[in-house]
């Protein structure tokens, strides 16, 4: 496996997000390459309005991904074999969500406990690393799947999100390695 620079990686999550939506099942709202409204608004400190969401810069959506979900959320200091997966997962379910994945997969694999708490402190990184050295592809696999049971969920609790099931679990797929 090939190991993909930060800026290859959110390049690949603006490929797969594309350009401005506004599907109204959605609970996100207006989207572009990814980035909510609700995202940008938190990102300059002001509200903004669907205007500059469809005008959103890819440079920009750069800046926010970097940001917010690979600096901020501590994606960076993960093993660099998950951070791909990981960072998507942050675009998609928010950071808290996506390290919480990546602590239950930790907890499920024998390598715990770890608090599952959203928070990608030293130790689930030191675990991280652990599970990563032991595992290979297999964590990453664990990842998918945990991923794709948390997507099922949403589908079950809220039907009208079953839209999206296909394509958050073919995204989710991409993902997976041979092992």
């Amino acid at each position: 496996m090939r190991l993909m620079t930060v800026e290859e990686i959110i390049d690949e999550i603006i490929r797969r997000e594309g350009g401005y939506v506004n599907h109204k099942n959605d609970r996100g709202g207006p989207t572009n390459m990814g980035v909510t409204q609700k995202t940008l608004s938190n990102f300059l400190g002001r509200e903004v309005s669907i205007e500059e969401v469809k005008n959103l810069s890819k440079e920009m959506a750069e800046e926010i991904y970097s940001r917010n979900y690979y600096e901020k959320p501590g994606i960076a200091k993960l093993p660099k074999e998950i951070q791909p997966i990981m960072l998507d997962a942050c675009v998609l379910y928010g950071p808290r969500r996506a390290i919480r994945f990546l602590q239950t997969v930790i907890n499920e694999a024998g390598f715990g406990p770890t608090a599952v708490d959203g928070i990608s402190g030293p130790g689930t990184r030191k675990l991280a690393e652990k599970a990563n050295e032991s595992m290979g592809g297999f964590l990453i696999n664990a990842i998918v799947e945990e991923r794709i049971e948390f997507c099922e969920r949403i589908v079950e609790n809220n039907p009208s999100q079953s839209v999206f099931l296909k394509g958050w679990t073919n995204r989710a797929n991409e993902f997976r390695v041979e092992v």
